[in-house]
């Protein structure tokens, strides 16, 4: 088995671990880093911003492995499937040891369609939610469809989920998310932040945990620019 999920890597999703989950999250090359595209929708500003190279991201080490495992996801997708699969597994065993709940977070540092990927070594479930009913799948995502179909609960997989992500030039996009009523996650400058959280019944601090399915459909939800977004100048970080 290769390995593909890091688990609990980062401050936040360790932080889930209080609130009884223990979060297993795949990273990828982000953009076309690999030379395959996987942020479809990416703006120029979250281009830039991107959390990428924050923490353990910044080793050379870290950022050839991720681009080794994209290329593994594109050139041989059968067998990137079946790993995927068996890391899940193995995530669910170190969960049980930890008297934790097993949750799965594909885009990392990505935005793939996974509900739309599937395996011929599967027969007819048509993605890897199906193979795992019983395991909470989420992720961030800027494509718009995406978000309003996960929204609408039609012909969506009931253990993903998803938040839609502003991105500084897709605003009118996230109206449309939101009239859907979907869930929004947009970057603040710390200072902005703080004065949003105070008396919003709908926002939600996304820096106190990553299990963004916890969160209530409608929320709008305010995440501490970090890392390169510190310094934006574009619409990304809003301020």
């Amino acid at each position: 088995m290769r390995k593909l999920l890091n688990i609990d890597a980062n401050a936040k999703t360790v932080k889930g671990q209080k609130r009884g989950y223990l979060t297993g999250i795949l990273y990828l090359a982000p953009a076309d880093l690999s030379g395959y595209e996987v942020c479809p929708q990416r703006s120029a500003g979250c281009t830039e911003a991107c959390l990428n190279t924050a923490g353990r991201g910044a080793f050379s080490n870290v950022q050839a492995s991720r681009i080794s495992k994209t290329k593994y996801y594109f050139e041989n997708r059968p067998a990137f499937m079946d790993d995927l699969v068996l890391n899940i597994r193995a995530l669910e065993r170190k969960a049980k040891r930890m008297n934790l709940t097993p949750v799965v977070r594909l885009n990392g540092t990505s935005d793939l369609p996974w509900e739309r990927t599937t395996s011929f070594l599967w027969g007819t479930l048509p993605n890897i939610f199906a193979l795992f009913p019983h395991i909470q799948f989420y992720d961030y995502t800027k494509v718009t469809k995406r978000s309003i179909r996960f929204a609408s609960g039609k012909d969506w997989p009931s253990n993903y989920h998803l938040t839609f992500s502003r991105s500084g030039e897709n605003d009118d996009d996230v109206d449309a998310v939101r009239l859907g009523g979907g869930n929004v996650a947009a970057v603040y400058s710390p200072e902005a932040k703080d004065d949003l959280l105070i008396d919003k019944p709908n926002n939600v601090d996304g820096d106190l945990h990553d299990l963004r399915f916890l969160d209530p459909l409608g929320s709008w939800v305010l995440l501490k620019a970090k890392g390169p977004a510190i310094h934006d100048q574009s619409n990304f970080v809003i301020r």
